[in-house]
């Protein structure tokens, strides 16, 4: 069977700042908050590799988007560092914004749509030493530097993205204790969550009060949460991890409004936040023109099997368990289940639930450890990548002709990059990464992209 996308389809890429450029302090910018967390508890990073050592997009930016064109990628998202561009937080550094003007007009020039990213999990420092997102002088510095990156690129990009994945901030530094802070307490994330949403709101309303040309939406994690089974209670069970981890964002940035049954739910336990009347005004004005989906792999719960001690601290664990379910394809190296169903019933509940929203694929691709042992005549043989990237491509194409309003897929990533604590455990490029001398070659599953964008489909 044939798959073929229309013409405008996006195929690209997406990384970000912090996990492609390095830190680069000689050239003006601050430690952001991964760059403190790696400072103060190396550990918890894989082989102890921190944000210095990633792959130098800041200095061969050329050479890297010529290889993006030569793939024939039509579309690049990334981020802009705030603690690059404003080392203070409030004011720009000229001669970083001329290195980010440079990069977006090299995109350009190669044929490749720039979307901009404000925030990929790299709060400056500074900030963080604030409050973070539990203060309000760092929303209205956020608004401020958002302002700052309209004004300056503001002619070059037409395609802005306010968060990507706020929801996994505020799990790893406030429920999980795996993102700085650090921490395990509801409260803050509560109070997290609520800012960072503000933050995005007042964004979104300042693009669109000012008039700025293009679009502006936010990149959601959405983890569909699958029952068990049919019987109440795992649906239940379903339901609440839903509300905590897609709709406390999918639904205020879609809607302008929280889901009345996470509000009766936190209120239940004393766990609401106080906010504003004028607060909550801004986040109902506030609508996106996009959105952007990332999806990797699904969440399946059953009915909690255990009682809750409830002298515990409240926690969203309180009403499901994790469930294995047998048969399951996994992907070994991450612990990912991998399936394809779940882009689908994303694109579908968006299409049913949410207006049709245009939305695009923001992130999708598989990470795997060791890839050394594919090497075949000096390449990656990825075949295990390619068929994930086929298989949810596939399920993508049937969302579309169903009606879904869907215009484009990233896969995450470009030329394999630095991930977080897991440092360079797990590979997601399409071009293999030489971490002795940083050569970039192409696996397999780049040249199969290149063939998949010049058909414009798929077999």
């Amino acid at each position: 069977m044939r798959y073929r996308f229309t013409d405008n389809f996006w195929f690209g890429c997406a990384e970000s700042a912090t996990q492609t450029e390095g830190f680069c302090a000689a050239g003006g910018k601050t430690p952001s908050n991964w760059d403190h967390a790696f400072k103060i508890s190396p550990h918890r990073f894989f082989n102890q590799t921190g944000p210095e050592e990633t792959r130098g997009f800041w200095q061969n930016y050329r050479e890297d988007i010529q290889l993006m064109r030569e793939t024939g990628i039509n579309s690049y998202r990334t981020s802009l560092s705030w603690a690059r561009l404003m080392p203070d937080g409030y004011h720009l550094d000229e001669a970083a914004a001329a290195r980010y003007r440079d990069i977006i007009l090299c995109l350009k020039e190669a044929g490749i749509e720039p979307i901009i990213t404000l925030m990929h999990f790299d709060l400056p420092f500074l900030m963080q030493q604030k409050g973070g997102w539990l203060s309000a002088q760092v929303i209205d510095a956020f608004v401020r530097y958002a302002e700052t990156c309209f004004d300056q690129f503001g002619d070059l990009v037409s395609h802005w993205i306010t968060f990507n994945e706020p929801i996994v901030p505020v799990e790893g530094g406030y429920l999980y204790d795996f993102h700085y802070p650090f921490k395990r307490d509801f409260a803050s994330a509560a109070r997290a969550a609520f800012n960072t949403q503000l933050a995005h709101a007042r964004a979104v309303n300042l693009f669109h009060e000012r008039r700025y040309a293009g679009k502006i939406g936010i990149v959601l994690n959405l983890t569909p949460s699958y029952p068990r089974s049919e019987h109440p209670a795992d649906v239940y069970a379903a339901e609440v991890a839903d509300l905590f981890f897609n709709k406390s964002f999918l639904e205020p940035s879609l809607n302008g409004r929280y889901p009345e049954k996470l509000i009766a739910l936190l209120k239940h336990y004393d766990q609401l936040p106080v906010v504003s009347e004028d607060d909550l005004q801004i986040i109902a004005h506030a609508r996106v023109d996009m959105l952007g989906v990332n999806y990797y792999h699904p969440r399946r719960v059953q009915a909690r099997q255990t009682a809750i001690n409830p002298a515990s601290p409240f926690m969203p664990d309180w009403f499901f368990d994790a469930y294995e379910m047998p048969g399951r394809i996994m992907n070994t190296s991450r612990g990912w289940e991998i399936y394809p169903q779940g882009i689908y019933d994303i694109l579908t509940d968006l299409r049913l639930n949410y207006g049709n929203i245009p939305v695009f694929i923001s992130e999708n691709g598989m990470g795997v450890e060791n890839e050394e042992r594919w090497i075949e005549a000096g390449q990656v043989n990825d075949a295990y990548r390619i068929d994930f990237i086929r298989q949810h491509l596939i399920a993508v194409h049937q969302a579309i002709n169903e009606g879904s309003h869907c215009f484009g897929y990233h896969c995450w990533t470009f030329i394999d990059n630095w991930s977080w604590l897991n440092g360079y455990k797990n590979r997601y490029g399409l071009y293999r990464l030489d971490l002795k001398n940083m050569q970039r070659t192409p696996k397999a599953s780049a040249q199969w992209y290149a063939a998949l964008i010049k058909n414009n489909g798929l077999n």
